[in-house]
């Protein structure tokens, strides 16, 4: 013990396991057509942690002169909070890591609604980059470790809700304050990013603290409390709660509500040599999934539609301000819409399946936006139907990004990490994506004037054919697995076990002791 006093509460046993082999146990059968249904504490929980991603959707419309800059500079930026949200959250928790995120970018909003120069503004784009940061690693991977297995990918898939919802906050924002004096205007467009940190701040005082977090603390009592609200059973909550601290190298038969466990474990020391100098082969196979597809993620080219899809547009046809604002709020309304239907389809279909599917609509759309944008700047008239294409292609990569791989990157990368690696690790994961994002951002405009709009899109098409194959070769089907069983799953990974669904059936799910 470590000076406090337990109350031996003992934590229910689960019920006897089934085995097969050594490896695994099963969850007690529902029945032949029983379905959990929705955890709505987790479901809860979920929403409110992943209300801070919208801090990273949120952006404005800003002059051509400096558009490049600041339209990437704050994933630059936002690389500082990432770095260092990882290490931050081992050490005061998840919870307080989001409360952290709120507070530095509700400070940097008001920093920038407030400036007086470009150099102010620059200060307060600053700090809000640190929190977008901090926001973007923290909130899949709260969520993912509070959520069930049976609706882990449905709640994890928020925090790319979110995004989308401030997106669309910054297109609508535009074009509501693009009839103010621009000395007040870009002001209300900043400013207004506050808002959703004070509702975070409220909200989070509902949150409970991740299970998985409060168990490397050794605060069994309270991981056991917070399981059995957001399990979908009790007898799933005492499987959890087991099988996170065999992970966690607390002993079985251990059922203090505090335990002592070493500094190590609890605030995270020594993970970066387990991650990057003498990795396991699992860690080293996580650690590539998870790196390949936050990058193939961004370098694909979703922020160039999205940042400059009014330039785009210009070069399709439409000529005035206010049609290529119209025509973005579109754009913004089809990326929701369809992130929506993938947060309903991820726990069905599985990862995989729309993954590929979704990349395999982002190449056929990037091929044919490509062409058409190439028409229209070849003909010295208006094609309407190249046109057409270009606004239609445009609404359907955003489309199938928006299915799969724009909420897919962060559930997969947030569940595949062991848990004394994961925060940090999803962590490294943020970081090759903001780099990533950011060199799209501050090199499109020059890369369309050097090769075309529609060469830079083919481009993107040929990084998305590399990301179909990398995808469909490397990753594994995650679908109703354990985050404990994540090493087990990805040990002795050969490229065909890709295409193998381990992901047990509707009435069990499989938990492998095969612990990091």
């Amino acid at each position: 013990m470590t000076g406090f006093t337990p109350e031996n509460q003992s934590v229910p046993s689960p019920a006897p396991a089934t085995k097969h082999g050594d490896s695994t146990k099963h969850v007690p059968e529902l029945g032949p057509q029983a379905k959990p249904k929705r955890n709505k504490y987790a479901f809860a929980c979920a929403i409110l942690a992943s209300m801070t991603s919208i801090l990273l959707g949120y952006d404005l419309k800003i002059s051509d002169l400096q558009i490049g800059i600041l339209a990437g500079i704050l994933n630059i930026y936002s690389l500082l909070g990432s770095c260092a949200a990882g290490r931050t959250s081992d050490w005061i928790g998840r919870r307080y890591t989001i409360v952290l995120a709120g507070a530095i970018f509700f400070a940097g909003a008001l920093l920038m609604g407030f400036a007086p120069n470009y150099a102010f503004l620059m200060f307060g784009r600053f700090v809000a980059g640190i929190g977008v940061g901090y926001a973007l690693m923290i909130a899949p991977v709260y969520t993912a470790e509070v959520s069930p297995a049976s609706s882990r990918g449905f709640l994890t898939s928020f925090p790319e809700v979110f995004i989308n919802a401030g997106i669309m906050l910054g297109y609508v924002s535009n074009l509501a304050f693009s009839k103010f004096p621009l000395k007040l205007g870009w002001r209300f467009m900043l400013g207004i990013g506050a808002i959703p940190s004070v509702v975070l701040a409220i909200g989070v005082l509902a949150m409970p603290e991740s299970p998985r977090w409060l168990v490397m603390q050794g605060r069994l009592g309270e991981a056991k409390r917070v399981l059995d609200k957001t399990s979908d059973s009790p007898a799933e909550a005492s499987l959890r709660l087991e099988d996170i601290k065999e992970a966690a190298g607390i002993p079985a038969d251990c059922h203090d509500d505090v335990v002592q466990v070493s500094r190590r474990n609890s605030h995270g020391e020594g993970v970066w040599k387990e991650l990057l100098l003498r990795p396991t082969p699992a860690v080293r196979r996580v650690m590539i999934a998870a790196i390949g597809i936050h990058f193939f993620q961004q370098a694909s080219g979703i922020d160039a539609v999205v940042l400059f899809s009014p330039r785009i547009f210009k070069t399709a046809g439409l000529e005035t301000d206010h049609e290529q604002l119209l025509a973005t709020v579109a754009v913004g309304v089809v990326k929701t819409s369809f992130i929506l239907v993938a947060t309903f389809l991820l726990d069905r279909v599985g990862r995989r399946p729309l993954l590929l599917t979704s990349v395999g609509g982002m190449v056929l759309s990037l091929a044919v936006l490509g062409t058409s944008l190439t028409v229209i700047n070849q003909s010295d008239k208006k094609v309407m139907w190249a046109v057409v294409l270009s606004i239609a292609t445009v609404m359907t990569y955003v489309a199938t990004f928006s299915i799969g791989a724009g909420p897919i990157t962060w559930v997969y990368s947030s569940e595949i990490f062991p848990l004394r690696l994961r925060s940090q690790g999803s962590s490294m994961g943020v970081v090759v994506n903001r780099v990533t994002s950011g060199v799209i951002s501050m090199t499109f405009l020059p890369m369309s004037k050097g090769m075309t709009t529609g060469g830079a899109f083919y481009l993107f098409g040929g990084i998305a054919t590399v990301a179909w194959v990398f995808f469909y070769t490397f990753l594994r089907e995650t679908q109703g697995r354990m985050l404990e069983d994540m090493d087990e799953l990805f040990s002795g990974f050969r490229w065909r076990d890709s295409k193998n669904k381990n992901s047990g059936s509707n009435t069990e799910v499989e938990i492998g002791l095969n612990k990091q």
